[in-house]
Parts: structure tokens; C-alpha cells; sequence
């Protein structure tokens, strides 16, 4: 077989392993930097204030008020304390919401970023910014973005709740899935989504079991870093658009709206990627990629309904149309009709369908 492919390899360094979140001044500096910013969500300040006392003189002050989508107006009160406190590198500890925030703080100074994961999301290995303005979220891919070190201490996700951390696991899967079908994919992605995908249905129902199984835990980020990868190397399809649609239009919790929309977002590209779904279904351990996605879900015992995460049912249609505008590529054509019939049996919680 013949393939015709480009591959770019961003450059990343990563320090993976249990404890090594007290390497953090040494990456600084390495870095050649005298005062980071430590950024966290307000739930995180514990985690936040000992990091800072590892870092000693290298503490250049504290911003907690990470959220999610990333609000522009968030973004330039964080940027405002920084320069206030004149602090020349960044430490993101967080999921999400602090990644998203240093990201945009980093594409505005383009001052160094380390990153200390406590989620599964895989935003910290992506040059891709979302953020929000007016209840709009635009997407934006920069060098300036992608962080310069990211350390996976799987001690940090230990806290994680079995419930987000099941929807964050999916969230990541969902990087994978579409990084097979991607426009631009190449072998090299796609061998790092299937053992994405395979690591993380491997390990996630034992860490909803077991949350301080330090070998699933272990397992389920190493995935999250495959499947994060994935998504800063090659393009996103539908899944992504949809759940950018629902986040930034209707706040509804980003990992919840990505578990839910998977299985739908699988079932509406089956016919148009039947190799990546075979694919998706031997890295499940399943028959079919839809039920396979499906029976993870149920074994997670993940959100199931749109409506049950704070989506209203007269916002599908705007919702739809939304997703028809600057569409991303997607091996299926774009349906409004369909588009909507998908929104409508998520938003109800009904099984997915072709």
C-alpha cells in the first residue's frame, strides 16, 4: 500500500513519572527564569501554595481564578497581575481551564510555560488556544501557545474525582478518534491514537473503581499524553466543532459535553471511515467502534443526556447552525438536518444512530 502523508513533530519536553512536580525550579531554571506566576482554579490554592514553596525565590506570585472556556476577560485580569508582579514565566497547574489560561497568557507575552497536569484533558501538549468572548469561542493554533515543559506526576491526579476523571479520560479519547480520520493524518498519529485510546479503556474503569491506583492512574495519563498529542498535531473534525459549540454557547462543562457526544459524533462517520473504525474497535477490545465507545460509557456510568449537564432543548437548532458556520473538515459532509437529529437524541440521552 501506497501512502501520501506529511508529518510534523512538535517539540515538546516532558517529564513523566511520580514526585517529579518537585523538579519544577530546576525546569525554571533551566529555562533561564527568575519569577514564575503560579496559575490554578480557586479549588486548587492548597496545590497551588506548595508549589510555590518548592519554588523558594523563584515565587513571583499566585493568580487562582483559572475558569472554564477560557474568558478573555479573565485572561487580561491575569495578564494585568502579572506584570504587576513582573514575573517572567508561567506554571500552569491545573486541567483545562489553568492550561487554557496560561496558553492565552503566553500567546500574548510569549513568555515561557511549564505545566503541571491534574486532568486527563491533553491541552498542555497542543499549540490550539480556545477562547471565549461574548459566548463565542474562536479556536487559534500559534508556536507561542505550546508549552515548554509539561511534568506528568501522576501524584497531582490522585485528588481527581472518579466522575471527572472518567469524563476527562473520555475527553481525551476523543482527541484520538479523530485524530484517525483527521484530513491530515499520518501513521505516526495513528499509531499513537490507537495505544491512546487503548490505554485510557484500559485503565479508566479501574480508576473510577480504585481512585488512588497509582498504576491506573499512571495508565490513564500516559494515554491522556498520547491522545493530547494527537490533537496538537493534526486537524479535529466534527466532535471537536460541536463541542466547541455547545462550551462556548450554552457553559456546559467541557469534559461532560465531550463523553457525551462522542458515541454520536462516532455513529455519524461510520460509513464515511471504516478504517479508522476498525481501528477504534480493536483499541477498545470491541466488535464495532459505536458500541465499543458505548459500552465504555456505561462502564464509566458517565453522563448520557445533554439536557442532563444544563443544555436547553429550544438551544439545538442555534446550536446546529452554529456548527454549519466555518465548519471544520469532516470525512462525513456536513447535514444540518442530521446535525440536529444527532443534537436531538444527545440532548434526550437516546442511543446514537447512523
Amino acid at each position: 500500500m501506497t501512502q501520501t502523508f506529511t508529518y510534523n513533530a512538535a517539540p515538546a519536553r516532558i517529564l513523566f513519572g511520580a514526585g517529579r512536580a518537585a523538579e519544577c525550579a530546576h525546569e525554571l531554571r533551566r529555562l533561564q527564569c527568575k519569577r514564575a506566576l503560579i496559575l490554578s482554579t480557586p479549588s486548587q490554592q492548597p496545590l497551588a501554595a506548595q508549589i510555590a514553596q518548592q519554588l523558594g525565590e523563584l515565587y513571583g506570585g499566585s493568580f487562582n481564578e483559572a475558569v472554564m472556556h477560557t474568558p478573555v476577560a479573565v485572561t487580561e485580569k491575569a495578564l494585568a497581575y502579572l506584570l504587576a508582579q513582573q514575573c517572567d514565566s508561567i506554571i500552569a497547574l491545573g486541567g483545562g481551564s489553568t492550561i487554557g489560561l496560561g496558553k492565552a497568557l503566553a500567546l500574548r507575552t510569549d513568555l515561557p510555560q511549564l505545566v503541571l497536569p491534574t486532568t486527563y484533558a491533553g491541552s498542555e501538549v497542543t499549540a490550539i488556544l480556545g477562547e471565549t468572548d461574548q459566548g463565542i469561542k474562536t479556536t487559534q493554533r500559534s508556536p507561542r501557545i505550546l508549552p515548554e515543559v509539561v511534568i506528568y506526576d501522576v501524584n497531582l491526579s490522585l485528588t481527581l474525582p472518579p466522575d471527572l476523571s472518567a469524563t476527562s479520560g473520555m475527553n481525551a479519547l476523543a482527541h484520538a478518534v479523530e485524530a484517525l480520520y483527521a484530513k491530515d493524518a499520518n501513521p505516526i498519529i495513528s499509531l499513537m491514537a490507537a495505544e491512546g485510546i487503548r490505554a485510557l479503556a484500559a485503565s479508566l474503569p479501574q480508576v473510577v473503581s480504585q481512585p488512588r491506583d497509582l498504576a491506573a492512574r499512571s495508565q490513564a495519563q500516559y494515554g491522556a499524553w498520547l491522545c493530547g498529542t494527537c490533537l496538537g498535531a493534526v486537524g479535529m473534525a466534527l466532535h471537536h466543532k460541536i463541542c466547541h459549540v455547545l462550551g462556548g454557547s450554552f457553559d456546559l462543562p467541557h469534559a461532560a459535553t465531550h463523553t457525551i457526544m462522542l458515541p454520536h459524533v462516532l455513529a455519524y462517520n461510520a460509513h464515511a471511515a471504516p478504517e479508522a473504525m476498525r481501528t477504534i474497535a480493536a483499541a477498545l477490545g470491541n466488535a464495532d467502534a459505536v458500541s465499543g465507545m458505548v459500552a465504555l460509557t456505561q462502564r464509566l456510568q458517565t453522563p448520557l443526556a445533554l439536557r442532563d449537564i444544563g443544555m436547553p432543548q429550544d438551544g439545538i437548532a442555534r446550536a446546529a447552525a452554529l456548527v454549519m458556520q466555518d465548519s471544520y473538515w469532516n470525512p462525513r459532509p456536513l447535514e444540518q438536518q442530521a446535525i440536529t437529529a444527532m443534537l436531538t437524541r444527545a440532548w434526550a440521552g437516546a442511543a446514537p444512530s447512523h
